[in-house]
């Protein structure tokens, strides 16, 4: 029993290994929120497949330290509605009161199906109840195959699509509660195959959506100009450290004169920008060449 907690520690600590590496590396972040997972695969178990894909993808996403990551849909939803009570005149008022207008809008979206689970592990379990406890060899197959979308919040079309699989396989002891009204085993889908297929899957579409950041235009606003200083609207949240490099100048977008689709969009540099301070939402910075009497409120900053 000893040397199985053991191989299990170690996996662990293995599968977790690429997500600390990814937060340690940091790098430009952008907001992402997830959808959740339609169920196409006809699956039905003792907890909701599509929520719980939806919770495990987020917590995996805001491991990496990759993304500034939003609360799911229905989470954002119970947000708004304590600000709808809050400006109500119903609540007690104060600084700590939610208000409205603050909440992060998403710049890309995650959205997706599962389309195929395999789940054998039931034919795997043998064991007996005791006490209102069952203990019985675990074993069987679990797989879980998805296609996820990351999708532009702006445009709404879709920048990148992939088809992800998880695949679980459990050998050991396993111990659940059986008495009346439960049937899941004690810690839901964390402790089934089934459960830990997702978990694969959902790991092989967040390294799929880190691969995608490069090909994502990275983009800022200026915010205010004064006292010889630069203030862009993105900070340490969004990645951004002293000493960066950002061009300003004014956005050119060419547009489709027939749809108002936007074809290209790049920036007619007038300075180039160094970070000297930077905030949670904002990053102070100075002129480091260029036209510094040019930048103004509303231009566009990007990545040199």
């Amino acid at each position: 029993m000893k040397r199985s907690i053991e191989v299990v520690g170690l996996f662990a600590l293995a599968l977790s290994l690429p997500v600390m590496a990814a937060a340690q590396a940091g790098g430009l972040r952008y907001s992402i929120t997830v959808s959740k997972f339609e169920n196409r695969a006809g699956w039905h178990g003792q907890w909701e497949i599509g929520d719980a894909w939806g919770t495990i993808l987020t917590d995996l996403l805001n491991q990496t330290g990759k993304f500034i990551v939003l609360g799911e849909k229905d989470m954002r939803q119970e947000a708004m509605a304590e600000q709808d009570f809050a400006a109500s005149g119903r609540a007690a008022g104060g600084s700590k009161a939610p208000v409205t207008g603050q909440m992060t809008p998403a710049q890309l979206l995650v959205k997706g199906a599962i389309t195929h689970v395999q789940d054998s592990t039931a034919g795997g379990h043998g064991g007996v109840s005791v006490g209102g406890f069952r203990i019985g060899g675990a074993g069987g197959k679990g797989e879980v195959n998805a296609t996820i979308y990351i999708v532009d919040s702006t445009t709404g079309q879709v920048m990148a699509s992939k088809s992800v699989t998880g695949v679980s396989t459990k050998k050991g002891l396993d111990i659940g509660y059986s008495g009346a009204g439960f049937g899941a085993d004690a810690g839901g889908y964390q402790k089934d195959n089934v459960g830990k297929a997702v978990t694969a899957a959902c790991k092989d579409a967040v390294d799929f959506m880190i691969a995608q950041l490069p090909k994502i235009p990275w983009t800022a606003t200026v915010a205010q100009v004064a006292g010889g200083k630069v203030y862009v609207n993105r900070g340490s949240r969004e990645g951004v450290s002293e000493g960066q490099e950002f061009v300003a100048g004014e956005a050119n977008i060419v547009r489709d004169p027939e749809t108002g689709e936007v074809l290209d969009s790049s920036v007619n540099e007038v300075a180039r920008l160094q970070v000297s301070q930077v905030k949670e939402k904002l990053s102070i910075c100075t002129v480091k060449s260029g036209n510094a009497g040019a930048v103004r409120k509303g231009m566009m900053v990007k990545l040199p």
